[in-house]
């Protein structure tokens, strides 16, 4: 059984490993005739790429996308979109010791007990590598939904929120935290560089928000839109938790707090707030989606951690290599990207069953 795909309508499926020869997707069920060329993939890697700062890894890759197939002529064919990005700095000798004993925290044991064998070269398809595939999709599911705008920026990192008074939709492209909050994003960038001099990580909250969604889109109960971007949000490397809306904060409310009240409006009822993030009953209402994502803190870390070998001794470990001292920096894109592929995918369901 593989489950390495994801869609229904708008469908595509990654392959490769951190440490292999390339990554990539195939995009299955784009509509033909949408222009389509590498340059309008690329600047969505651009941000996800690492090594552009000293909060994320230092491992160089240019990832340089490629469209070999599905499209002609500069247009989409309608026919498999496949997609691939080149590894080029791998350095598979960092881990060494990893293919030895098992990084708590991260997925060395559980693929080690479902497979009795795996790739421990960066973690093989554990890796957040794999998400750049991600992003060449959902840089194509973009263009299937041109009328939705997404955004998301990271929202705390290491438990320090930005204050929302500060909010600044031009500063989330200024610094490299993906920050809202100039003021938070200075704060940060003494937050990372501590906790990489001690050999730890930190945790981050990515908020993202999708405007200009119609209401319709999802469906009652089991293909929920909701649920669609939950599961799509917490399949993603370091994912622990996902909000839509007020969440959890909604569990404190009363009956009327929680409730969006609408008026009437010139073409479609007027809603006077949000706390159910721009879903009701599984469908959208028309207002924005917006939803909160937890990523924990990156397992692999310098300090040693008590662990046990694959033989079952104890003994303990701190990982070599290059590694982001807060994956939920460069889970900003990767958010976005599976947001775009979730809408892309409920606009084609929705368009088949109610015209």
């Amino acid at each position: 059984m593989s489950h390495n795909s994801f869609g229904h309508a708008f469908r595509f499926t990654t392959w490769g490993e951190s440490h292999g020869p390339a990554i990539g997707a195939v995009v299955d069920g784009c509509p033909p005739g949408i222009a389509l060329s590498e340059a309008d993939i690329q600047p969505w890697l651009d941000k996800r790429r690492p090594g552009t700062s000293r909060f994320t890894t230092q491992r160089q890759e240019p990832d340089l996308v490629r469209i070999l197939s599905g499209v002609f002529e500069g247009r989409t064919t309608g026919t498999p979109i496949s997609l691939l990005i080149e590894n080029v700095d791998q350095r598979s000798k960092d881990y060494s010791e990893v293919a030895r004993a098992y990084r708590p925290g991260h997925a060395d044991y559980a693929y080690d007990a479902k497979y009795g064998f795996r790739d421990p070269r960066g973690g093989g398809r554990s890796s957040a590598r794999e998400t750049a595939a991600r992003v060449a999709a959902g840089a194509v599911a973009r263009l299937v939904i041109p009328g939705v705008h997404i955004r998301a920026w990271v929202e705390a990192l290491g438990g320090d929120a930005i204050d929302p008074a500060r909010f600044d939709d031009a500063e989330i492209d200024r610094n490299p935290f993906f920050c809202p909050d100039a003021q938070a994003a200075a704060r940060w960038e003494a937050a990372v560089d501590a906790a990489r001099k001690a050999g730890s990580s930190l945790g981050a909250v990515v908020a993202c928000e999708a405007t200009g969604v119609p209401a319709g889109w999802g469906a009652p109960l089991y293909a929920k839109l909701d649920a669609e971007l939950a599961h799509a949000c917490m399949g993603i490397n370091a994912v622990k938790g996902v909000e839509i809306g007020d969440g959890f904060a909604a569990a404190a409310l009363t009956g009327e707090a929680n409730a969006d009240p609408m008026r009437p409006g010139e073409d479609a009822p007027e809603f006077l707030s949000n706390h159910a993030g721009g879903v009701a009953g599984g469908i959208s209402t028309g207002q924005p989606i917006r939803l909160r994502v937890a990523f924990k803190p990156t397992s692999s870390i310098l300090t040693p951690v008590d662990t046990v070998t694959r033989d079952g001794e104890a003994t303990t470990l701190a990982t070599k290599g290059r590694h982001d001292p807060c994956v939920g920096i460069r889970g900003v894109p990767v958010v976005e990207a599976m947001v775009a592929l979730v809408l892309a995918d409920q606009m084609m369901l929705h368009r088949a069953q109610s015209g």
